[in-house]
């Protein structure tokens, strides 16, 4: 499988570093160039006619930081495709889309236009635990302990897995099913603030390096590589510092504009 990371932190900034400006976008990976796991950055990283190749998008949970791509991927795309992109989520994040986003009053109603029998998206509801094929690979959503409904995803084909925590705090099924998989290549574990913001991360159920080290532990697996992401910006070198001090070998932070070939 090649991933390609549109975006990967936990928010938006921009980032004066060594050799120049750096901007920050959310969440979003684009598998196999027709599978986008999150849709934060979609439209600013794409040309059009990589858009037009997206055939699936799945959703992790509802919060903006994840979706906030979809409505300009619609604006761009609507009468230019053939058939509509199958949007995908649990039931709570999809029917969130239509109540919130796609209401007409924040944003046209792209699952209804350019027309009812031909819209620009189309909602599919996704099981937790239950195997979804998407695009040639098979992905499973594993509910996780975030403060809105959210799952995980274990994204496979015949060769190679990977795991996506999704927003999270402490959580056990998804290391569980993971570990399990012999052909896991890497795994994707969120940290969002540094470890001197532990009650934050509590309360807004976020991992740090403390707890991304307990997570970790949780799935038992150090034949893989690690990649944390949705490092909030402001706290992103104190954090890169406490992910070093961890010593967990083949652990980096993930970066905008990779492609990583799994």
């Amino acid at each position: 499988m090649n991933i390609r990371i549109l975006g990967c932190h936990g928010s938006e900034a921009l980032l004066q570093q060594t050799a120049g400006p750096h901007t920050c976008h959310t969440c979003s990976f684009l598998i196999n160039d027709t599978l986008l796991l999150d849709a934060g950055t979609v439209a600013s990283k794409l040309s059009l006619s990589e858009q037009k190749r997206i055939r699936h998008i799945i959703l992790s949970h509802l919060h903006f930081d994840h979706i906030k791509g979809l409505p300009m991927l619609a604006d761009n795309l609507s009468e230019q495709i053939s058939a509509p992109i199958i949007v995908g989520g649990l039931p709570e994040v999809v029917q969130g889309l239509h109540r919130h986003i796609f209401n007409t009053d924040v944003y046209p109603d792209f699952f209804k236009i350019p027309t009812v029998e031909h819209p620009t998206f189309a909602s599919s509801f996704l099981k937790p635990g239950q195997v979804h094929s998407f695009s040639g690979v098979d992905v499973t959503p594993i509910l996780v302990n975030h403060t809105v409904p959210t799952t995980g995803f274990i994204v496979q084909d015949g060769s190679s897995a990977f795991v996506y925590s999704g927003d999270t705090y402490s959580t056990d099924e998804l290391w569980r099913e993971a570990k399990q998989i012999p052909h896991l290549k890497t795994a994707f574990i969120e940290c969002s603030y540094p470890n001197s913001m532990g009650e934050l991360a509590r309360i807004s159920k976020h991992l740090t390096p403390a707890l991304l080290a307990q997570e970790f532990r949780k799935l038992d697996r150090h034949d893989i590589s690690v990649y944390a992401y949705h490092l909030k910006p402001a706290y992103k070198d104190q954090i890169q510092q406490e992910l070093r001090e961890l010593h967990i070998p083949r652990l980096t932070v993930l970066e905008e504009d990779q492609t990583l070939t799994i």
